[in-house]
């Protein structure tokens, strides 16, 4: 990902493969694929908080420094914007950041645009931050997420793929899509838990970065294809 041209293309390959309804990123990433024509028919999400660097001590107290107002989505056109909210109780950088979130749910659902909030239960593990990712803890942070804001009309979660996922999505009538994670496993393996996920009732899809985008044999078209049959109900 240190090329930026590379990352550019593999995003456009993915963009071109049918079934993939759009992008979520940083202003950066998007301007460049709106100059080269890719995001035509596309939903776009905007990345709205970026200012909690890993490994800083502010990591947790995550300032909106990317698209930083729903006005800003707003103004470009996009279709929602998109908010990392972690949550640890030990963490007085916490509060701003879930403050910061329920102020961009509310008005994003007053442009009516998406609200797109990926929640976290995290904690310090040897001084870094670590997100707790067993059901009961996921569990925990959902319910955080879907009270954010003056309404959840226009929220949507993003949510890992863990065990007892159906105990996750059994705690919220949300609208749901499921992050890739890192590719750390066999693609087999991957494909195979995002394909029993997507027949939960509120898993609406995927939003995957790098599993897709650089997968082990480098073919990004047939990585992303199998994962947009998943979604749409084609053979993998």
């Amino acid at each position: 990902m240190a090329s930026r041209p590379g990352l550019i293309d593999r995003l456009i390959t993915a963009l071109e493969r049918p079934g993939v309804d759009g992008v979520l990123a940083t202003p950066d990433v998007l301007e460049d694929l709106l100059l080269l024509g890719a995001l035509e028919g596309k939903v776009v999400i905007g990345s709205m908080n970026r200012g909690g660097l890993q490994g800083s001590a502010f990591e947790l107290d995550d300032r909106f420094t990317a698209y930083a107002t729903a006005a800003d989505i707003a103004s470009r056109r996009l279709d929602g914007g998109k908010m990392l909210t972690r949550i640890d109780l030990g963490d007085p950088g916490t509060v701003a950041t879930l403050e910061a979130s329920a102020k961009a749910v509310t008005e994003l659902a007053e442009h009516k645009l998406m609200a797109m909030v990926e929640p976290f239960w995290s904690t310090r593990r040897d001084g870094r931050v670590t997100n707790v990712l067993d059901a009961d803890s996921v569990i925990k942070s959902v319910n955080i997420a879907a009270g954010l804001g003056a309404t959840s009309a226009y929220t949507w979660l993003k949510l890992p793929v863990v065990d007892d996922l159906d105990r996750v999505m059994d705690s919220t009538t949300l609208p749901t899509l499921l992050l890739g994670g890192d590719p750390t496993v066999a693609p087999e393996e991957t494909y195979a838990s995002w394909g029993k996920a997507m027949s939960l009732p509120s898993v609406r899809g995927l939003v995957v970065g790098r599993a897709l985008l650089f997968p082990p044999d480098g073919d990004v078209a047939y990585a992303v294809d199998h994962a947009a049959a998943l979604v749409h109900g084609g053979a993998a």
